[in-house]
């Protein structure tokens, strides 16, 4: 049964909005994260997912998010300085009752002080929910 937790995972990256030849950054990486969910990322951008040492303009940025990891607001700020103006901010948090969990509350309090639009959750892996950031201008300035 492999198979079907991989498409399983692949089905998450697709529902991620990440397409092949995106620029995917990943911020807070630690041996916690969902592996499977990072390897189909991998597999659908068809190259390796930046470190957050990265200088390239990203499409998407992946923000693993802890209860004790600091002020959600100020990271949110720094992660989404190299977003290209379409990008969007994945914030990764634990599911309730996994270790680190965090509030959504916490999550839609942060986000209207940086200005980001909270736009969509999803169930990122077993351990882990996902919650899409955007930039608001984003979707007026299309053409």
């Amino acid at each position: 049964m492999v198979a079907a937790g991989d498409a399983d995972q692949s089905s998450v990256a697709e529902r991620l909005g990440i397409k092949p030849d995106m620029v995917v950054q990943e911020i807070g990486w630690d041996e916690d994260v969902d592996d499977d969910l990072r390897a189909a990322i991998e597999e659908q951008i068809g190259g390796e997912i930046l470190d957050e040492d990265a200088d390239e303009v990203i499409d998407v940025v992946l923000l693993w998010w802890r209860e004790d990891d600091g002020d959600l607001g100020d990271t949110l700020i720094e992660v989404r300085t190299p977003l290209n103006e379409n990008g969007v901010i994945w914030v990764l948090t634990p599911k309730t009752g996994q270790p680190g969990h965090v509030e959504p509350s916490e999550i839609a309090e942060a986000v209207p002080q940086v200005g980001l639009a909270q736009t969509a959750n999803i169930s990122a892996g077993p351990k882990w929910a996902g919650t899409r950031l955007v930039s608001p201008k984003s979707s007026k300035t299309k053409r």
